[in-house]
């Protein structure tokens, strides 16, 4: 497990891609204990770079393959549930351009996943920050388009 100070770290992707309208849209995932919808992440994995890291949880976790970007979007913290306490962690987000889903992947049958908007995913998820990373990039990929 990887410290930053006090806290805990971990990497997470944030698949995205574009509908044929050139929506934006994000894919989450449940999480395998309170399914809730969350996006991949996991601790940064040894001989990997952390947006490397990300991308390898996002193959594992949602079946997503694609270009991970290598500055953050931004990062958030949350709690985790242990068995007798909750540790406080830090999340670097790192935008995955979704290219394919591979056909099998490690955790498909214990994940459900869901393309969403970007709105829709800021209201699906519970941590304050990751909404306000989603919402950002609602806001900055909107002026793109």
């Amino acid at each position: 497990m990887a410290k930053t100070s006090s806290r805990l770290r971990q990497v997470a992707a944030l698949p995205l891609r574009r509908t044929d309208a050139g929506l934006a849209e994000a894919l989450l995932i449940t999480s395998r204990e309170t399914q809730r919808w969350v996006i991949p992440k996991g601790w940064p994995m040894p001989g990997l770079s952390d947006p490397d890291s990300a991308a390898a949880e996002a193959r594992e976790e949602a079946g997503v393959v694609g270009k991970i970007h290598h500055k953050p979007l931004g990062r958030y913290l949350y709690w985790k549930r242990r068995e007798a306490h909750f540790d406080l962690l830090e999340v670097a987000v790192y935008r995955l351009d979704v290219g394919g889903q591979l056909k099998t992947w490690r955790e498909r049958h214990e994940r459900a996943a869901r393309w969403m908007t970007l709105p829709d995913a800021a209201e699906a998820v519970q941590e304050p920050g990751l909404q306000g990373i989603l919402m950002s990039l609602e806001t900055r990929l909107s002026k793109v388009a």
